[in-house]
């Protein structure tokens, strides 16, 4: 067997593989943008929590029977007299409680609670807390819901948005959906509309779940009714939605829609398009994005360049993957292992795995370490170029350093093994795929039983030694 070439052992001895592909990372960048703007709503809806938190009791409800909680709740108070505690551990008894219990019990157990200790006066939080609880009751009935907002309404804490918020999110916890869209319309009849926040949660669940028309229709309806426009997020969010369902015409529509409503696209906006259209291998329009971007002053980032360089790869236009690379250098972002691995994938279909092998040199080189997802992109190209001694040399680089083998890099390897007559070498590479837990033992004896049938009816017909 040949000598491993520097660049494989400089890739075992930097110890810094990762074990999921960066590629996809990337790509799913814009999820984690939504997320923080759902955080801000979280961030939103607990305002009125921010209280200074006293420990949680150690007693623990362990049954719903209203006459038990109350008895631990008075030997508690008992137990405290003269130190009182406060609202916060109130609450926390009433939320351990609330989880167990029915929702009449839980106000009955609150009302316990202010006759029982006088000292404790319950604010919005602890009425949230029921509110919660009412909104995820399984009867699917809006009858506590009400109950809870009526209460909460008599004892001067009428419901706001944050109010609005908590009811929403419960709902759509429990997958009732459709009643927090008639709970949102409920309330904003009585002047309390949700935020932008709860707004925009709303329109993504409905992203999630049901078909565009009835995502429109509600953003008309709120729109016409209440008043509450689309911001950038909510057009982000549909722009998202439609570039899944590939239907990247509507993107398009919809940015112009945005800008139509006073809004400028922003990097992520064209960033989540261009993923749209490398799902359909159309690199042509990915540059078109890209050029758009500029047209309106918008400064494409790391995440823009990446996603190209992997369209384009993928549709076989490598040279002008290569040209963005250097565009890329050139406005200041150092590529990184999804950019280096795209361009090997790339490389890989257009049969210049050596190539491929060389720019794995250049990536370390460059202090950049590749990950699982470039070393099998590289064994699955060497080992379909018919390379079987680079493709071996890397297999065994990557066992050495406790890489992963994915599916496809394995069942290639395993059957250019048994086609060069290499069988008990392909066993090893079983066992090592087991051993790693790369593949469950089930889907690895079958690629190899299947490739070994293969080989004994080829050998029959004379096409294999």
């Amino acid at each position: 067997m040949g000598k491993i070439p520097p660049a494989l052992r400089t890739a075992i001895s930097s110890n810094t593989l990762r074990k999921t592909p960066a590629r996809t990372q990337a790509l799913k960048s814009p999820h984690q943008f939504l997320n923080k703007n759902e955080n801000r709503s979280k961030k939103s809806a607990a305002a009125n929590k921010s209280e200074k938190k006293t420990p949680a009791p150690a007693a623990i409800f362990k049954s719903p029977e209203l006459s038990e909680a109350i008895k631990i709740f008075n030997s508690l108070v008992t137990a405290t007299m003269q130190t009182p505690r406060d609202r916060t551990f109130h609450n926390s008894l009433l939320q351990s409680y609330a989880s167990i219990s029915t929702v009449d019990d839980s106000i009955s157990l609150l009302n316990h609670m202010i006759k029982a200790n006088p000292s404790f006066n319950p604010d919005r939080s602890t009425y949230h807390i029921l509110l919660a609880q009412s909104c995820q009751a399984p009867d699917n009935s809006f009858s506590s819901i009400r109950k809870t907002l009526s209460l909460m309404t008599t004892n001067g804490y009428p419901p706001n948005q944050g109010t609005t918020d908590i009811a929403v999110r419960s709902l759509c916890s429990v997958n009732r959906l459709d009643d927090a869209i008639e709970l949102v319309k409920g309330l904003s009849l009585n002047s309390f509309p949700p935020d932008i926040f709860t707004y925009n949660f709303l329109v993504k669940c409905l992203c999630k779940c049901r078909s565009l028309t009835t995502v429109y229709n509600f953003v008309d309806q709120v729109r016409a009714s209440f008043g509450i426009k689309p911001n950038l997020v909510t057009y982000t969010i549909l722009i998202d939605n439609v570039c899944n369902t590939k239907n990247l015409r509507e993107a398009m529509r919809l940015v112009s829609a945005l800008s139509d409503s006073g809004f400028k696209p922003d990097c992520f906006v064209y960033n989540t398009i261009m993923k749209g259209y490398c799902n359909l291998s159309r690199g042509g329009e990915v540059i078109g994005v890209y050029n758009k971007m500029k047209e309106e002053g918008v400064e494409p980032d790391l995440v823009t360049y990446n996603t190209m360089i992997f369209g384009l790869s993928k549709c076989g236009r490598v040279g002008e993957a290569k040209k963005f690379l250097k565009i890329m250098v050139e406005a200041g972002f150092l590529p990184d292992a999804v950019t280096y691995t795209s361009l090997m994938n790339g490389m890989c279909r257009e049969g210049d795995a050596l190539g491929a092998l060389a720019l794995l040199e250049e990536m370390e080189g460059k202090g950049c370490s590749p990950n699982s997802c470039t070393y099998n992109t590289l064994l699955y190209g060497l080992c379909k170029s018919r390379l079987m001694e680079k493709g071996i040399e890397l297999y065994r680089a990557m066992k050495e350093g406790g890489v992963k083998l994915e599916t496809a890099a394995y069942a290639t390897l395993v059957r250019a093994l048994c086609r060069h007559g290499k069988v008990a070498e392909a066993y090893e590479v079983f066992d090592y795929a087991v051993e790693s837990k790369s593949l469950t033992d089930v889907a690895a004896y079958t690629t190899l039983e299947s490739t070994l049938k293969w080989l004994k009816k080829a050998k029959e017909q004379g096409h294999a030694v």
